[in-house]
């Protein structure tokens, strides 16, 4: 029976970042790559990078110094699109369809520091993005339409997605509105977590370390905050996952590790 990967990776700027997003490609070997943060303008993107790669197929949607989206693709795309989401064109949604199922690259806003929306509209937008998402699944598929959407959620919803609750609570990324608003998410089509399917959820499981954390692996103060889902007719086909956890360490890393499932088609 085929298989098929998919990864997600936070790669914090794709022209820094592009050997060892080759060295993912070489020692993961995902059937498809999505990155975001990408942090590149499309007429710049450095296609040339990647020529040799074997990932003939790349949907892009970029802009300079934030944000930004990728999708690499051994297999051909039947179409791609991109969604501009809360009213903004900040390059934090793309999408690509396939043979088999529609895939949706996310990323969600970090929400700044303080978690007042009243007056931090960082956070603000990061609980209206959510909110859209969570409303228009829904009205564009049905729960029995395979789909995958994936990315930096930059929310840890669970109590060991972190690595301390109690000290977290209070914390931008582990909030109960952000928690609230993504589960929400996640019923709205009755999504699986692929990774707390096989992971779980009284286990610690973290795809991110601060850059601020002198000694990452040391103190391990980490949070889950890239994230894989899939609707039922792929959670039945889940095989395994990976988290790359040794990325962290390689030259120039980006501060998120690489995620990828596995799916019997």
């Amino acid at each position: 029976m085929p298989t098929i990967k998919i990864a997600t990776w936070n790669i914090n700027s794709v022209r820094l970042r592009a050997p060892i997003i080759k060295r993912v490609m070489k020692e993961m070997s995902p059937d498809i790559l999505c990155l975001q943060e990408t942090k590149c303008p499309d007429d710049v993107f450095p296609f040339d990078a990647f020529k040799d790669t074997g990932y003939d197929h790349i949907h892009i949607h970029g802009m300079k110094s934030y944000n930004g989206q990728a999708i690499f693709s051994k297999i051909p795309f039947l179409s791609t699109d991109i969604h501009h989401r809360v009213g903004r064109e900040d390059c934090r949604h793309i999408a690509a369809s396939f043979k088999e199922f529609d895939l949706h690259n996310l990323y969600i806003p970090a929400g700044g520091d303080e978690p007042d929306p009243a007056i931090n509209d960082k956070y603000a937008h990061k609980l209206d993005f959510v909110d859209e998402m969570s409303a228009w699944f829904p009205k564009n598929y049905k729960s029995n339409k395979p789909i995958v959407t994936l990315g930096d959620f930059n929310i840890a919803p669970q109590e060991h997605d972190v690595w301390s609750h109690k000290q977290l609570r209070n914390v931008v990324s582990h909030t109960e509105p952000e928690i609230t608003r993504l589960n929400k998410m996640l019923e709205s089509l009755k999504w699986t977590d692929a990774v707390r399917h096989f992971v779980p959820s009284e286990e610690k499981c973290y795809t991110w370390w601060s850059y601020r954390n002198r000694d990452w692996k040391k103190s391990n103060r980490g949070r889950r905050l890239d994230h894989i889902w899939v609707t039922e007719p792929l959670a039945k086909k889940l095989k395994q996952h990976e988290i790359l956890t040794s990325a962290r360490d390689w030259e120039k890393p980006s501060d998120h590790v690489p995620v990828m499932i596995e799916l019997k088609l």
